[in-house]
């Protein structure tokens, strides 16, 4: 366990009221505001938005962001770095740089460089969390620690725990490179990270007898643990997941490993082999999914979906949207969509970022739209005034 020094803070610095004026002038906006209090539905000429009625900013981000702002208040004069971005929000991050928050870099191989931050340093940690070795460098350095974990993740962290202690391996259901999930398995003894359904399948499929060592070890060379042994570490398992998946499909891994220790051992020994993940997927990720199925199930010309290209809960929304049938779009920021009746987006499960021109069709219009748990009420607004100005421009041709 790491010994976390007095002086680490994580319920921030009496400041929220003093900077909230200055968080609603940046990241709120009157037209949202008008749009909650008027049924999530905007007309305006021949185009109707339809926002889904949970999206945006979560309590842990907002928590997050103002955490943040109170440190510069608090340490005026002093350095202040941040891990990695605070949220997956281009906007919101750009703000922090502005307020002299300097950014913990990272190297071509992915490898954070601590090399700047000095003894004394103030360090912010974001809502995704940091990993048991940044804790204990930061801890060793000397630094003052301002702790924004979301409450959510420190479940799952918990639950993670509880399976180390017991001498469970912990599945996770979630991306291996991704900066919770790096802050999650570092704190299980052993672990395996499946990505999804099918290589939750595959992995119960060789637990069975299927496939063999080799392939096993080169499939997940960077999704375990350190010396990760399938057949001796693949015998008492606890699942757990990045809060930000989808929460069906997590449940299907659980009910999945369940039935195959069931299969293997028996219904007399399961509880040696097998413990239930529990509901870990966080409330305000539930709350915009269940949105966007809801929003998909109505009839829209087209969806849109706003939100960091590197959030993965806003990732699933637009899966969601995408597996809707309904043409869709994800974009990161106002700036995606030009005059013109240009867009520039994201396409499912690629790094690729396409422009498509027209991507408005002619004529009267209705427009689904969500954004992720990172996107600010602004962005949301500013995407909107766009989308007006395109097609206002159309009916003045």
């Amino acid at each position: 366990m790491t010994r976390i020094s007095a002086n680490y803070h994580r319920k921030g610095f009496g400041l929220k009221d003093a900077v909230q004026g200055e968080l609603q002038r940046e990241y709120e906006s009157d037209l949202i505001a008008q749009l909650r209090r008027d049924g999530y539905t905007l007309t305006m000429g021949a185009v109707t938005v339809r926002l889904a009625q949970a999206f945006g900013f979560c309590w842990g981000v907002d928590r997050a962001v103002s955490m943040a702002y109170e440190t510069r208040r608090h340490f005026p004069d002093r350095r202040i770095w941040i891990t990695n971005e605070i949220i997956h929000n281009r906007l919101v991050n750009d703000k922090l740089r502005k307020m002299r928050i300097d950014f913990v870099a990272i190297d071509d191989r992915g490898v954070k460089d601590f090399s700047g931050v000095q003894p004394g340093d103030v360090v912010i940690l974001p809502a995704f969390g940091a990993s048991v070795e940044e804790m204990q460098l930061l801890v060793g350095k000397g630094c003052e620690i301002v702790d924004t974990t979301c409450p959510w993740v420190s479940r799952v962290w918990n639950r993670v725990s509880k399976y180390k202690q017991g001498d469970f391996t912990a599945i996770i259901h979630g991306k291996y490179n991704h900066e919770e999930t790096i802050a999650t398995s570092s704190r299980a003894q052993n672990y395996l990270i499946v990505r999804n359904l099918d290589e939750a399948q595959w992995v119960c499929d060789y637990i069975l007898g299927a496939h063999d060592r080799r392939q096993f070890l080169t499939r997940f060379a960077h999704a375990c643990s350190p010396g990760f042994d399938p057949d001796a570490h693949l015998q008492r398992l606890g699942v757990a997941n990045q809060t930000t998946m989808l929460k069906g499909e997590t449940e299907q891994i659980g009910k999945l490993f369940e039935r195959t220790m069931l299969k293997k051992f028996g219904p007399g020994k399961l509880d040696e082999h097998f413990l239930s993940p529990g509901d870990t997927i966080c409330d305000a990720t539930q709350e915009r999914q269940d949105a966007m199925f809801k929003l998909v199930a109505d009839t829209h010309d087209l969806i849109l979906v706003i939100g960091g290209y590197n959030s993965s809960n806003t990732g699933h929304l637009y899966e969601i949207a995408v597996e809707s049938g309904v043409p869709s779009y994800h974009i990161d920021g106002t700036d995606c969509i030009g005059p013109g009746n240009v867009i520039r987006h994201k396409m499912l499960h690629s790094p690729e970022i396409v422009t498509t021109k027209p991507w408005l069709p002619e004529g009267p219009l209705t427009i689904g739209m969500t954004a992720g748990a990172s996107t600010p009420d602004q962005v949301v607004a500013g995407v909107i005034e766009n989308i007006f100005r395109i097609k206002g421009s159309e009916n003045s041709a």
